[in-house]
């Protein structure tokens, strides 16, 4: 079955900056397209960035010109790199595969493509 392992978390002063890696094994299908998701303590989980099988990236509004996603496909690998971290972005952060499924109205959308969520890395920003 399918496996995502993410590493690069840990503690950060505010304005530092983190690269984060997914790495992916045991994938039986041709994944085109994945996404880094974060979830604050108490919060809900939401999506940080994604890439297609084009190479178009996808940001959130509060992260556009600082995070970048990037991949390598040769090692199934996705990255994140994280510039000019802020206190709310402590969060645990994890890798999923994505689908963008047109929702009636308002376009494309992102959807994870597994349920099950893997342990993540956990991003501590301190300020």
């Amino acid at each position: 079955q399918v496996q995502l392992v993410e590493s690069g978390g840990g503690l950060v002063q505010a304005g530092g900056s983190l690269r984060l890696s997914c790495a992916a094994s045991g994938i039986i299908f041709s994944i085109n397209a994945m996404g880094w998701y974060r979830q604050a303590p108490g919060k809900q989980r939401e999506l940080v960035a994604s890439f297609t099988s084009d190479g178009s990236t996808n940001y959130a509004d509060s992260v556009k010109g600082r995070f970048t996603i990037s991949r390598d496909n040769a090692k199934n690998t996705v990255y994140l790199q994280m510039n000019s971290l802020k206190p709310g972005e402590t969060a645990v952060y994890s890798c999923n595969a994505v689908r963008f499924p047109m929702a009636p109205g308002r376009g494309r959308t992102v959807i994870p493509v597994f349920d099950s969520w893997g342990g993540g890395t956990r991003v501590t920003v301190s300020s």
